[in-house]
């Protein structure tokens, strides 16, 4: 099979398909999305599913508020419900430290447009009502962020896509991308040859080697993280925040009329596996008998292990490699992806069409650290 593509995606997450629907809404024809699995199948789907605003950093919150105003829209404007529920997400913070940090992030937000707010303990408890407030000084909250679907949103995407006439190819995996001189002339694949003058790698905890095709340095190391759902627990109240732990980095959410829960696993180390293990649960048990004890009893029916797609400063790669002509990446978002994605994609198309994004990202380029210019969140999850 030997195919023409204007630009080629390489990935069929939520970036693969948000900058493939964002492409070829702009009038960009041809665009081929090259994914080795199902749509989905990589980060995405295993991801909690939160959206927020809330960050440390201006771009990571404009990106954010960008992408929350988009899933608002999602179901008029691409055609497919998300389960969108805008509960708001709660930070409990336990440290003055913690509380300073937030009280700038909050000021910052806010001078942004994101309705966050500092919260007593109390009030805190008043919205999630399984937690504890022993040791807790303050809580953050916004009341436009929330949660949703992320295989419905990946699915939305890829449906609106090729409605307009993108092309997706599943179970095919790019194996090489060839050059002349410095520049891309066609993807290699496992169906065949795609000539073509761009590439766009949306490929997730996957980039590192994608990048290495054309010489571009994508400083992306794979970490699993792992998620447990539980059975029905009484008394939830239906606008139950998105609520985490900022010290332990305990989190949960309604999930149906149970929770889904996480937080991070120190012990854990680089790389591909994503077999789930109960190592983390003496962990997580902890952090719930101190947070939010009621959880102990909620029966634990399942779960699951998905990929983090981690930098070195925890920060995501976005931009165009200046030393090939045209390689555009969107990637190593270490755990906050899947909520920019819906402006990531209007980033990527606007920096292929030539135009100016409604954000500079140029911070966020993969060359930062090279130039010893790391960009660090320290509101990560």
């Amino acid at each position: 099979m030997d195919l023409r593509a204007e630009v080629v995606i390489v990935g069929g997450g939520v970036m693969g398909t948000s900058i493939a629907w964002h492409l070829v809404r702009a009038g960009v024809r041809d665009v081929v999305l090259v994914e080795r699995d199902e749509l989905a199948a990589g980060s995405t789907s295993k991801a909690a599913g939160g959206v927020r605003a809330q960050f440390s950093d201006e771009l990571n919150i404009r990106l954010g508020a960008r992408s929350l105003e988009a899933f608002g829209r999602f179901a008029a404007e691409v055609g497919q419900d998300i389960g969108l529920h805008r509960v708001g997400y709660l930070f409990l913070l336990s440290t003055p430290g913690q509380v300073a940090a937030f009280e700038a992030g909050v000021r910052l937000q806010n001078s942004l447009g994101v309705p966050s707010r500092l919260l007593t303990p109390e009030e805190a408890r008043r919205l999630s009502p399984l937690i504890r407030t022993d040791g807790l000084l303050a809580a953050a909250y916004s009341p436009d962020d929330g949660h949703c679907t992320p295989e419905a949103v990946v699915h939305g995407y890829a449906t609106a896509a090729r409605a307009h006439g993108a092309r997706i190819l599943r179970h095919t995996e790019v194996t090489g991308i060839e050059l002349r001189g410095d520049t891309v002339t066609a993807v290699a694949t496992t169906l065949g040859r795609i000539e073509t003058g761009t590439v766009i790698c949306a490929a997730g905890a996957w980039s590192r080697a994608v990048g290495a095709m054309v010489g571009v340095e994508l400083p992306v190391r794979p970490l699993r993280r792992q998620i447990a759902v539980t059975g029905p627990v009484p008394g939830l109240p239906p606008t139950l925040p998105m609520t985490i732990d900022f010290t332990t980095s305990l989190y949960f959410h309604r999930e149906g009329p149970g929770l889904l829960l996480g937080m991070s696993d120190p012990d854990e180390r680089p790389g591909f596996a994503t077999d789930t293990h109960d190592r983390w649960i003496p962990r997580l048990a902890e952090a719930m008998r101190q947070r939010a004890p009621a959880l102990l009893d909620a029966p634990r029916t399942g779960g699951w292990a998905g990929l983090y797609e981690n930098t070195p400063d925890h920060n995501a790669l976005i931009g165009e490699a200046p030393e090939v002509s045209r390689f555009l990446y969107a990637t190593g978002f270490s755990g906050h992806g899947f909520l920019q994605g819906p402006a990531v994609g209007e980033v990527i198309r606007d920096l292929y069409l030539g135009r100016v994004p409604f954000l500079d990202i140029s911070p966020l380029s993969a060359g930062r650290f090279a130039a010893d210019a790391p960009r660090p969140e320290a509101n990560l999850v």
